[in-house]
């Protein structure tokens, strides 16, 4: 999944991590990341809203992407001591939910950044 896009942002998550260190609350890391992305120029949307479909009802209120990068890369940001199960599963509905291709799980409450990333891509089965 070593791609331009996902390098960059990448690139500017490090950039917010570097600038802000651990310790704040998930928003302002969103908050930052959402404004760093935007002035290098991509497409972001943030807390974009996601339903759930199952067979005839439509669940509008099903859950909230933080920030989507063009229509492509799905990102979910954390504040946490270390990821568990439940927050791959998480962004792994996503991706299948939005027919995403691509999504990044970022863990701002790290020493270093990239110990704090995970990559997913979406497998259609």
């Amino acid at each position: 999944m070593d791609d331009k896009l996902t390098e960059r942002i990448i690139g500017a998550a490090i950039e917010v991590h570097k600038a802000l260190g651990p310790g704040l609350l998930e928003s302002a890391y969103q908050k930052c990341l959402f404004y760093e992305l935007k002035s290098q120029g991509l497409a972001v949307k943030q807390e974009i809203p996601l339903p759930i479909i199952y067979k005839d009802i439509i669940l509008e209120h099903g859950y909230r992407i933080d920030l989507l990068v063009e229509n492509e890369v799905v990102i979910e940001i954390k504040t946490v001591e270390k990821f568990t199960d439940v927050h791959s599963a998480q962004i792994l509905t996503y991706l299948r939910l939005g027919h995403f291709p691509k999504g990044l799980l970022i863990n701002f409450h790290t020493k270093l950044l990239t110990s704090g990333i995970k990559r997913f891509i979406n497998t259609p089965h």
